[in-house]
């Protein structure tokens, strides 16, 4: 190799493009795929919650007669798939953190872990006093509050503006359908949320594509 390769450019105006040129490719390399983050959890909204609304529709009515535990199923099944494939994009991207950074991706995945089983130890306790819209209804409620919440959370420890406006949006779609109450609530957050994270997903990329 050239000594010469190895030496810092005379130029400053060299110099600051190459730490530029450094600095983008280390972020390209730390920032994961949006489509890999947002598409999964999108597709587990759209489904699971549009076969909350077949078979749960607005005043008991049934669009297509699933079974009751279907939909929650269905659900629950997609999300844990989600969870796994967006688990699995930022390890990819951020295994090689350390320090603060890695600490505070451990503790808010942590606390995603400790809200779903608090989710799930609440909801199945009294599940069962209920009919089965207003089960369905206090499921993806609370499930989606606790998201919408946690996306706003890691907003504000990560400065990131698209995900805490995401944790705004998915919270008020949940505040406006858990209003309009068993079947409202279920196609609000098919269409508008799972739409919404596909759409996010899509336009991240578009701007990571653009700035690489």
């Amino acid at each position: 190799m050239n000594v010469e390769d190895e030496l810092p450019p005379a130029d400053p105006a060299a110099a600051l493009r190459l730490i530029r040129e450094q600095q983008a490719t280390a972020t390209r390399r730390l920032e994961p795929d949006p489509r890999a983050y947002y598409w999964p959890w999108g597709l587990a909204w759209l489904i699971g919650f549009g076969l909350f609304f077949l078979r749960f529709s607005p005043n008991g009515r049934v669009l297509v007669d699933l079974p009751t535990w279907l939909p929650l199923t269905v659900l629950f099944v997609l999300l844990g798939a989600a969870g796994i494939v967006s688990g699995v994009a930022s390890a990819r991207a951020y295994g090689d953190v350390t320090g603060d950074s890695a600490r505070r991706g451990t503790w808010y995945g942590w606390s995603w872990f400790l809200g779903f089983l608090t989710v799930f130890a609440v909801a199945g306790r009294v599940s069962d006093s209920l009919p089965p819209e207003l089960t369905g209804l206090l499921w993806s409620a609370l499930s989606v509050g606790l998201t919408g919440v946690l996306h706003m959370a890691g907003g504000a420890v990560w400065l990131d503006r698209r995900l805490f406006l995401l944790g705004v949006w998915i919270t008020v779609l949940n505040v406006l359908g858990s209003i309009a109450g068993p079947g409202w609530h279920a196609l609000v957050v098919a269409v508008a949320g799972g739409g919404g994270m596909i759409l996010a997903g899509l336009l991240g990329w578009l701007r990571q594509r653009d700035r690489r």
